[in-house]
């Protein structure tokens, strides 16, 4: 059976009619999205290793309300926007978030730092060597200092979340961080990008960051605007679609694990709510790039009456139950199977279309992952 095949029967859709396919969606868990990822589909490198452009990755259109697919590349982006489309954009830049370090039995692991809490506090992953790639490292112990680089040093406090999945040791911890010099310094001299398995080879930051990074703070790549280039948004402009800023640092994703997200720090702007809010009253279309951004706004929305400017710490999970109040779109990546992130798609579109949509990904040998292909879902 092709994965077209295996996608559909897991979705629910063969054989079955439009209607009852969804009239039975709620009684369906988010397994059902579940579907085979083959590992060539795993975008190992950047496209400027393969000698693309940053705008020339692929980009799969899909029109909830027809189940409709199209493919283009992403530098076309602007045959599927209009004139008055508001593109709400997370200006958060991505840190070196891993550093080198040592337990006092002189085992070498690699430290996650996720989210900066306050003063010297931190959310932290640690993560084992292995394989050229990492696995969490679940041995650690409260009241456990590390070494890390030109004497700096990290203290596990407690634990951050709850105990891995499998009931095995602590995944993410609150810990302190001592650091003999200014955070950003450290980490420029120290630490390097968060990365995993699918990426055998190290990149400079600079891979990592968006067009739109002003303010660094993300764990990990807020990786919806990575296609953007300058030239692409100076057209899009010409065109007359509008951009918003908004700011959401991203703690560590490590959803192999398939973990809800955790609290993590925004910013909505009174001018970006404001354009927001008059993208409504006018009936044009407002787009997220980034589940990140959804994340953002939906913190701040007040239902039918449009957002408000906002700052602080969001837990919010959006899911199907709940639906999504203030985004007509999304531009997002391809998300794993199982993964949360599907569960904030199917708040936008029904899952008999989530389905279709990741059929033709699947067929089209889309890539997967934060340097792989985009995904543009629309009305």
């Amino acid at each position: 059976m092709n994965p077209k095949s295996i996608l559909a029967d897991r979705a629910g859709i063969r054989g079955k009619g439009a209607t009852e396919a969804r009239s039975s969606r709620d009684a369906r868990s988010l397994t059902a999205l579940d579907f085979v990822l083959p590992p060539e589909l795993e975008a190992g490198e950047p496209p400027e290793a393969r000698r693309l452009t940053r705008d020339a990755v692929r980009l799969m259109v899909s029109y909830r309300s027809s189940d409709r697919v199209e493919h283009a590349r992403f530098r076309d982006i602007g045959r599927f926007l209009g004139p008055g489309d508001l593109l709400v954009i997370n200006t958060s830049g991505t840190m070196n978030a891993a550093l080198p370090a040592e337990r006092q039995d002189g085992t070498l692991l690699e430290l996650h730092l996720s989210t900066h809490l306050a003063d010297t506090l931190w959310s932290v992953e640690l993560r084992l060597p292995k394989s050229g790639a990492t696995a969490p490292f679940l041995e650690a112990a409260p009241g456990e200092t590390l070494g890390l680089p030109a004497g700096a040093t990290v203290r596990l406090l407690r634990p951050y979340s709850h105990v891995s999945p499998d009931g095995h040791g602590v995944r993410l911890w609150l810990a302190e961080l001592s650091l003999p010099v200014d955070l950003n310094a450290y980490l420029t001299q120290h630490g390097f990008p968060i990365r995993y398995g699918y990426v055998p080879d190290a990149w400079p930051s600079a891979y990592y960051q968006t067009v739109f990074a002003t303010d660094t703070g993300s764990a990990e790549m807020p990786s919806a605007g990575r296609a953007f280039t300058p030239e692409l948004v100076t057209r899009l402009v010409a065109r007359g679609v509008q951009f918003a800023p908004l700011l959401l640092h991203t703690g560590v994703a490590s959803l192999e694990d398939h973990e809800p997200p955790y609290a993590e720090w925004y910013l909505v702007p009174k001018e970006t709510a404001q354009l927001v809010n008059a993208a409504r009253a006018d009936g044009r279309r407002v787009i997220a790039v980034g589940t990140t951004v959804v994340r953002a706004l939906e913190t701040v929305s007040d239902g039918r009456n449009g957002v408000h400017s906002g700052a602080g710490w969001t837990d919010l999970v959006i899911t199907p139950e709940r639906g999504i109040r203030c985004v007509d779109g999304l531009l997002t990546g391809l998300h794993e199977p199982r993964a949360t992130h599907l569960a904030m798609l199917e708040a936008l579109a029904d899952r008999e279309h989530l389905a279709v949509a990741y059929q033709e990904s699947l067929r089209e040998r889309y890539l997967w992952h934060e340097f792989g292909d985009l995904h543009l879902l629309l009305p």
